[in-house]
């Protein structure tokens, strides 16, 4: 079947330039008769809009108090935040990612969880004006398990050029082997095995003062990626 084809094409005759100006003027008045007729609805309808804008500022001011109060209440209670080993072992690897993201807040850090499939070796962020960004990678094993050198080649590879990071750290509930460690020594990969997770998560400890963090200005690209 064909298909018909309209086209546009200029009057022709005086007559039809006539017609196309009545048409056009019809036009403009239903527009003004539109435009007048949406403002006499508003003038009336004027007290019920006013309540309606009134009533949506008082509800959005309580969101963020109510927001900002259960904000000072998780700070409040994470001040306190201790974790034992024993409870640590007893996590899950979802589990053990909230724990560290919980006590980098108790730390001072502006931090978030996430770990997920395809995180290029990022479980927790955080994030703070002193010490700019941190990037942590969570191992959770078994009581005895060590974790190798492959990681911290993973993290070296992605930490700094994918997250911005200005400082990355690897935290297990196990050990280290010793390669992992003079690599990560010699790399700038912070590690914190069983010993250390005890003196910050249990003891309390700051993990800035477990690892003897120097305070530093963010770099631009953490500041853009934290602003995202």
């Amino acid at each position: 079947m064909n298909r018909v084809r309209l086209r546009w094409r200029r009057p022709r005759g005086t007559g039809e330039y006539a017609a196309a100006c009545v048409v056009a003027l019809a036009g403009v008045v239903l527009g003004f008769q539109m435009m007048v007729a949406a403002w006499d609805e508003a003038v009336r309808a004027w007290p019920v809009l006013a309540v309606a804008g009134v009533l949506s500022l008082v509800y959005g001011g309580r969101r963020i108090l109510s927001a900002a109060r259960a904000r000072t209440v998780q700070a409040a209670m994470l001040a306190d935040l201790r974790i034992t080993l024993a409870e640590i072992d007893a996590l899950n690897d979802q589990e053990f990612e909230i724990a560290l993201r919980d006590l980098l807040i108790r730390d001072g850090w502006a931090a978030r969880k996430v770990g997920r499939q395809g995180d290029q070796a990022a479980d927790v962020i955080g994030q703070n004006a002193q010490l700019g960004r941190i990037v942590v990678q969570a191992k959770h094993t078994r009581v005895g398990g060590k974790v190798g050198s492959q990681v911290m080649y993973q993290v070296k590879g992605t930490a700094g050029p994918v997250h911005g990071a200005d400082t990355a750290v690897v935290v297990t509930n196990g050990t280290f082997t010793r390669d992992a460690k003079m690599w990560g020594e010699r790399h700038g990969i912070h590690w914190v095995d069983r010993d250390r997770l005890r003196t910050w998560a249990e003891h309390g400890t700051p993990l800035h003062q477990l690892l003897r963090l120097p305070a530093r200005a963010p770099r631009r690209a953490s500041i853009r990626r934290a602003a995202a």
